[in-house]
């Protein structure tokens, strides 16, 4: 069906080549930027192979004099990602960064559709001119990083962009994979000590590279301070994840644009501190070899699927798992069977 849709508006709306495209990008053309970023989302085979050869041209361009900062920014629903990433934004913007937004959102299991109303919730920075927001479908990709999300961040680099921020879908499952991807990773907290204990597992708070507790005013601001101190002492008992850094456990209020200065301060002192250490190229090494580890697998999984033979016996094989007639175990081992010849 996607391969019918596509179709349907290339015919309204052509590609551009692969070197207009590129050119696009280099230049900063933003939508280029989009339609190249719609590129690596489709599932259609000449689509993917079109989005291969862009990457590859933009890996090979040496743009950046000095690495472009990666922010994860994940939280449980509600915590206030939107708004504390539009205050960092257009803090950002005003001092002539550019900064770009892969805002994920969560797909219906059953539709696979998604609301994608992050520009909705960043009114004001989508109207910066050095700010480009990217709402994309999480699909049923886990951790709430969508499939794409690693190449788009390449093609965001090669754009020129000095900050990328990637928010999560905050479901607090398996949010860990957004550290993957970045170089530093933000968990922003309510002011309520207990239930976001109830409400994030506890190695996310582990691989936290800051802690931010936000909505910190007015009634909640005696609560924010009693779980600023709560994160602080249990931060306390986990092992060290970088030496000569002890994780900050900030407050803020992004709505009302409290403390939200020293958020971004240390974010870029943490940066900073990644960088002089050599930390920083470490971890980019470590992102593109889960990158390459990733890319196999979903490589293997696109060749699975889209397999003939396979397709004319995957539902043939479901049936008959489901009327019990034969295991999953040994469905999937004919299945395998199949694939291999």
């Amino acid at each position: 069906m996607e391969g019918i849709n596509v179709q349907f508006r290339r015919k309204k709306n052509p590609l551009p080549s692969l070197d207009i495209l590129f050119k696009g990008i280099c230049n900063g053309d933003t939508v280029l930027l989009s339609r190249a970023i719609t590129l690596l989302e489709s599932n259609v085979a000449t689509d993917r192979l079109l989005a291969q050869q862009l990457l590859e041209k933009c890996l090979t361009e040496k743009r950046q004099i000095s690495p472009t900062c990666r922010i994860g920014i994940t939280g449980v629903p509600g915590a206030g990602k939107s708004t504390l990433i539009e205050s960092l934004g257009l803090k950002l913007c005003a001092a002539q960064k550019k900064i770009a937004v892969l805002a994920i959102d969560p797909s219906s299991a059953r539709t696979g559709g998604s609301i994608l109303g992050d520009k909705t919730r960043m009114m004001q920075l989508a109207l910066e001119p050095n700010a480009f927001i990217r709402p994309t479908p999480g699909g049923t990709t886990l951790g709430g990083v969508a499939r794409a999300t690693g190449d788009a961040i390449i093609l965001l680099e090669t754009a020129g962009f000095d900050y990328i921020i990637v928010e999560t879908i905050g479901v607090g499952q398996s949010e860990v994979k957004v550290h993957a991807l970045t170089d530093i990773f933000l968990l922003l907290l309510l002011p309520n000590a207990g239930d976001e204990v109830q409400g994030i597992k506890r190695g996310i708070v582990e691989m936290a590279d800051i802690v931010v507790v936000n909505k910190a005013d007015g009634d909640f601001l005696a609560a924010a301070t009693q779980a600023q101190n709560f994160y602080r002492h249990a931060l306390h008992l986990f092992p060290t994840k970088i030496k000569n850094w002890v994780v900050p456990v900030l407050t803020c209020s992004a709505q009302n644009n409290l403390g939200v200065d020293t958020v971004l301060d240390t974010i870029v002192k943490f940066f900073e501190f990644k960088k002089s250490n050599g930390i920083l190229l470490e971890n980019r090494k470590q992102q593109s070899e889960q990158w390459f580890l990733e890319t196999v697998e979903l490589a293997l999984r696109n060749d699975f699927f889209s397999n003939e033979t396979l397709k004319q016996n995957f539902n043939l094989f479901k049936t008959n798992v489901v009327a019990g007639l034969i295991s999953p175990f040994e469905a999937a081992e004919k299945l395998m069977a199949l694939y291999k010849k």
